[in-house]
């Protein structure tokens, strides 16, 4: 009875959430992924709120996972009980099938991804954010180069002072960047590593190591600092959806340094994984108001802040984030907040 009874309301909750999805005006009877397609962008084709994909997608036996759509195959929206689903037919070179758990035969790079990896593959690979100053401080540090160099590059030999793991051999090299802080409450939320290259350890002694400095993308100095590779899975594939919990941040800086911010920018949030946030999350960008002067009396206003775009968090950290741009109606800046979509 009681098993009856969970499963009724189960199947409530998912009519509901069904109701709810909103399809957009003009939405296509079917659609053919094309490549260079996103998920994303497919599912803006249908719904106001692409990030619902799942109540459409995942009601829908057929697709039961995003991996498995390709280009060639052709997406077709239908209603069963007045709520919108999608079904799939697979391409010609693959036939109309049922998918259903099964071993992959076909690479995961062929599937079409959530959003354009290009413009997050530098932050996913190699940026990374250290949460103290204290944890720099401690990280082993580069005291030489090879035959007295100061600055060194790929192919070098370096020498490195701190205490090194035996468990790891490869270490990736950083300097010091910018320190992120709350606007409110003024708490260090972390630090930018700037990534320099790589380097694997050749040989130790005492406190000493020898390293062969494999790859670089700027030159390596002296007292530029070392980090084991992080023990995190590369994610290349995200689930957008609304966080489970109340999110409101701030915009507090655009790794790539520009001042504008639009479509497929990278930046980074004031809030993390402590605050509910998952890789996935969609939220709303809310253009912070001016203050401008009543001509009239004299005072001081503030415009109301305004909604102006989306942007969907592809990495956490425990007091940052960062976040891609997926759309914005006007150019976006540091100091903009955001929120639930």
């Amino acid at each position: 009875m009681r098993k009856s009874l969970l499963a009724l309301l189960l199947l409530a909750a998912a009519s509901l959430a069904q109701a709810q999805v909103q399809l957009r005006d003009g939405y296509p009877q079917r659609y053919t992924v094309i490549q260079g397609d996103t998920l994303w962008d497919i599912a803006g084709k249908f719904l106001s709120k692409p990030w619902e994909w799942p109540h459409i997608w995942h009601a829908n036996p057929q697709v039961a996972n995003p991996d498995f759509i390709y280009p060639g195959d052709t997406l077709v929206l239908s209603f069963a009980g007045g709520q919108p689903q999608i079904s799939l037919q697979r391409g010609e070179s693959r036939g109309t099938i049922k998918l259903s758990p099964r071993a992959r035969s076909t690479p995961v790079a062929e599937a079409i991804p959530t959003i354009p990896l290009g413009s997050i593959n530098a932050f996913l690979l190699a940026n990374r954010v250290v949460q103290s100053p204290e944890e720099f401080e401690q990280a082993p540090y580069i005291v030489a180069g090879n035959q007295e160099r100061v600055l060194s590059g790929q192919g070098d030999r370096i020498y490195a002072r701190g205490h090194f793991d035996p468990q790891h051999t490869v270490y990736g090299i950083f300097r010091q960047g910018k320190t992120y802080t709350d606007p409110a409450t003024h708490e260090v939320l972390g630090i930018n590593a700037d990534n320099l290259g790589g380097g694997e350890v050749v040989a130790t002694e005492g406190d000493i190591a020898t390293l062969s400095l494999q790859s670089s993308n700027a030159e390596v100095r002296l007292g530029d600092r070392l980090f084991s590779t992080e023990e995190r899975p590369v994610n290349s594939f995200f689930y957008p959806a609304a966080p489970t919990r109340e999110v409101h941040g701030t915009i507090i800086d655009v790794p790539r340094g520009v001042t504008q911010i639009g479509k497929y920018d990278v930046v980074t949030l004031d809030r993390g994984s402590r605050d509910g946030l998952q890789e996935g999350n969609v939220l709303a960008i809310y253009k912070t108001g001016e203050i401008v002067r009543d001509r009239v009396n004299g005072e001081q206003v503030k415009i109301p802040d305004e909604r102006a775009g989306l942007l969907m968090v592809f990495r956490t950290y425990e007091k940052l984030s960062y976040g891609l741009v997926l759309n914005a109606t006007r150019s976006l800046a540091v100091m903009d907040k955001v929120a639930n979509p």
